[in-house]
């Protein structure tokens, strides 16, 4: 099936291969491990991911990539709601590295040097829950 916004078929974009971020993180723990907060994988709990591992800290994005084509399809084809895709899947938002504002152009010169999409998502604040808050072109999603 064709997918709109995108040069592949519905099949070759399911199957097509993931980066490896090995290489970035080798280098960032190499040059900038004492700056570093926190990473996390979004796999197996994709955006909302981070909750596991911060306790009155409210994450909030508000800068992600744009949702890629596939996860457009799902969506469109399955009915789920925007809120639980951000829950499931990576939304195209695969690698988040903490670090202090101050830190974050070191992590961004490094991604460019290595040919990697990199931004800032969004910021970390203090409160009174550990909490994330997504907003995106489908709404603003809160998670707890």
């Amino acid at each position: 099936d064709v997918v709109p916004d995108s040069p592949l078929d519905a099949g070759k974009l399911v199957l097509s291969p993931t980066r490896t971020y090995a290489p970035f993180v080798k280098r960032l723990l190499e040059s900038n491990r004492a700056d570093i907060h926190g990473m996390v994988h979004c796999s197996g709990g994709a955006q909302t991911k981070i909750l596991h591992f911060i306790d009155d800290l409210h994450v909030i994005k508000d800068n992600l990539f744009p949702v890629p084509p596939l996860f457009k399809l799902i969506q469109a084809e399955s009915g789920t709601g925007w809120k639980e895709m951000y829950q499931v899947f990576n939304m195209g938002h695969r690698l988040e590295v903490y670090v202090k504002p101050d830190k974050a152009e070191a992590v961004l010169a490094l991604a460019a040097e290595l040919g990697l999409d990199a931004r800032i998502v969004g910021r970390v604040e203090t409160s009174v829950k550990k909490m994330v808050t997504i907003s995106s072109p489908f709404g603003t999603f809160k998670y707890d």
